[in-house]
């Protein structure tokens, strides 16, 4: 027996009413992240070596180290989003569940902000 409306069934909102919300988040920064992923392939193949000197003056252009402040953005938000469904789903007392997911989002703006400084300090570098 199911205990939503009809109205709420079509709508596709759970209680908290941010279920398809949460869908078109995951599925946007997953449309984002892959188009991301390959520009930056792309642009790695166009270069002429692949060491270190090489990727840092690559990285120095605006024109890459914005679209990989992007990347790193998306893809930390598309983790967040999954690990979020996963605690969501297989963690069962509120008290945990709440923990892991404000453990996740501190871990994740963490991961992303030393990502964001490590291309920031090669791009603003020399």
């Amino acid at each position: 027996m199911r205990m939503e409306t009809p109205l709420a069934r079509v709508r596709g909102l759970g209680s908290a009413r941010t279920g398809a919300r949460h869908w078109w988040a995951e599925r946007l920064s997953s449309v984002a992240t892959l188009l991301l992923f390959v520009w930056l392939i792309v642009s790695l193949v166009r270069l002429p070596l692949l060491d270190h000197g090489s990727v840092t003056e690559w990285l120095r252009d605006p024109l890459a180290a914005v679209p990989m402040l992007l990347l790193v953005a998306s893809v930390f938000y598309h983790l967040k989003l999954g690990l979020q469904v996963v605690i969501e789903d297989y963690v069962h007392e509120e008290g945990n569940k709440l923990f892991a997911v404000v453990l996740l989002r501190f871990l994740t703006i963490l991961g992303a902000s030393l990502a964001a400084f490590a291309v920031l300090k090669i791009a603003f570098a020399g």
